[in-house]
């Protein structure tokens, strides 16, 4: 595969809904500042209380100097909301946005007047030119709801195509799987760069729990060797650290321009995984 340039590494936060929570995310936010991100994101969900929580996560982390990425995402929000919120983000002196569709939460009755992420991406660049550079999602081993693997890669070449500068992967642990979605989307054009999601291993529980419901493949012998250690946390977190570090070396030893940690608002498991690379 060709190469990009290389974006370095970027962290992923989630907006604690506990005063305890915020405390402990600005330590963590430090511990990772000290790696000298290229940026931090802050995700989002759609309706009033989370879209809050985002703007103060990200006003919260972006005081650490390093550039903070929200989410945005158009399912279940409409334009003239769309459009208040970039607003609002380009006053805060944000420049970076993460595009998602997103998911319809129980409970809402409207999709909303964007329904795909490539129109979200057309929508931000319609409103607000290149002030945003704007990273979009990619699925390696294809989104859980697609029609076919191939439907799913031109859906993402087209959201690329509408304005994307970026795009950040789901998890996985197949880097196999990474090298073959990125010559395939480059094949359809996409020359933007691909950055590989790593989710690093500490509770099986809660690893199966999202792998399943996101489509990421936990390949058989990694699960085989989790469920063997059964509660034994340091075992699964020593484990884990030196699958991840495998993948994330092999990652970068194949070209990808760079890693994006989803921490889970901890810091310590993605420390370790940096201290092993080379």
């Amino acid at each position: 595969m060709s190469t990009s340039p290389p974006l370095g590494i970027s962290f992923e936060f989630f907006p604690p809904n506990t005063e305890a929570g915020r405390e402990k995310l600005v330590g963590v936010r430090d511990a990772l500042t000290a790696r000298a991100p290229r940026f931090f994101s802050v995700t989002y969900g759609a309706g009033g209380s989370t879209q809050e929580r985002t703007l103060t996560t990200v006003r919260q982390v972006r005081s650490s100097g390093i550039a903070t990425a929200p989410h945005l995402s158009c399912i279940g929000s409409e334009k003239a909301q769309l459009r208040r919120l970039l607003a609002q983000y380009r006053e805060e002196g944000i420049d970076s946005l993460v595009a998602l569709r997103g998911d319809l939460p129980s409970g809402m009755g409207g999709i909303g007047e964007l329904r795909y992420a490539n129109e979200l991406v057309e929508f931000i660049r319609e409103e607000t030119g290149d002030h945003f550079e704007i990273a979009v999602a990619a699925y390696p081993e294809s989104h859980p709801q697609a029609a076919s693997f191939e439907r799913d890669l031109e859906n993402f070449a087209r959201k690329v195509k509408a304005g994307a500068n970026l795009a950040i992967t789901q998890y996985f642990f197949s880097a196999d799987a990474y090298f073959h979605f990125v010559e395939r989307a480059q094949a359809l054009g996409v020359d933007a760069p691909i950055v590989p999601g790593i989710m690093p291993i500490t509770n099986y529980t809660k690893l199966a729990r999202f792998s399943d419901a996101c489509g990421a493949e936990i390949p058989r012998w990694v699960r085989k060797q989790l469920e063997a250690y059964g509660d034994d946390s340091e075992a699964i977190a020593d484990f884990g650290t030196e699958v991840v570090s495998r993948l994330c070396q092999r990652l970068l030893d194949g070209g990808a321009p760079g890693l994006h940690f989803y921490t889970l608002n901890q810091a310590d498991p993605c420390l370790r995984i940096l201290d092993n690379l080379r």
